[in-house]
């Protein structure tokens, strides 16, 4: 028996990297998954950002399946590494509409979904270890993901009593889309091996890593687990060094380094 049989599931952000390794996983453990993204090669074609589109696809999803059972929503865009000073306030909104907006999006349609099926449902939010501190992510970015991490808790609150659980997850580096040019630019210069070395586990993470935390958070494993940030990082968040106003190839580490 898989651990998730019977259960229906959403997962934005499916095409690629964290996304997608869990479509797998959920899939492996049993569930029915729709997984969703703005891009194509996944069962529907959704801005998690919009509400439009998320309420019509939870809709779809209940008419389809009968149900919803959990909702992991993963969608995000890393927002890039500008100063804050050589941001705009629209450079910010459009981080903050996908990677903030978009799990409000996920818990304002998919908790009621849930409710009236009367599953006591999971919905897991990422976030990143960037939402803890400064050091490992842009300032859009970082504030977004603190933002989720304030959510989970604010909405498992107002769900309170319907069975239904809100979490986060908080990764460290992981090797994605998003990041892939980290990895790209560490590999060409000889230094793939130091990628992650200032974690603890000395290494970066992989998307099946972090999809098995969001495996533990959707079944009934975590079943007493609500309003939590689940970090899931190699030790990172430990210590979260971080350097200001180097040139990083004259005077420090570069900045897969910091971010790894």
């Amino acid at each position: 028996m898989g651990k998730l049989d019977g259960k229906v599931v959403i997962v934005t952000g499916a095409a690629s990297g964290i996304g997608k390794a869990a479509v797998e996983l959920f899939r492996a453990e049993g569930a029915t998954v729709v997984g969703a993204d703005i891009v194509g090669g996944t069962e529907v074609r959704c801005d998690a950002g919009s509400e439009a589109d998320v309420k019509r696809m939870v809709a779809d999803v209940v008419r389809n399946h009968g149900r919803l059972d959990i909702f992991f929503a993963n969608a995000g865009v890393s927002g890039g590494m500008a100063n804050i000073a050589e941001q705009d306030a629209g450079d910010w909104a459009e981080v903050l509409r996908i990677n903030l907006i978009g799990p409000f999006l996920a818990i304002k349609y998919g908790s009621p979904a849930m409710r009236d099926c009367g599953a006591a449902g999971s919905i897991i939010c990422t976030a990143s270890v960037a939402g803890l501190r400064s050091g490992a992510g842009g300032a859009a970015y970082s504030a977004s993901k603190a933002g989720v991490i304030n959510l989970v808790q604010n909405a498992a609150q107002q769900v309170g009593g319907s069975g239904i659980r809100i979490n986060a997850i908080c990764p460290g580096l992981i090797e994605t889309g998003m990041t892939g040019k980290l990895y790209e630019a560490a590999r060409s210069r000889g230094q793939g091996h130091r990628i992650g070395e200032i974690n603890p586990l000395r290494r970066g993470g992989e998307p099946i890593e972090i999809a098995r935390a969001a495996l533990f958070l959707a079944s009934d494993d975590s079943s007493y687990v609500n309003g939590h940030a689940l970090v899931v990082d190699g030790g990172l968040s430990t210590s979260h060094p971080t350097a200001r106003n180097f040139d990083f190839d004259m005077f420090g580490p570069s900045l897969v380094d910091l971010l790894g």
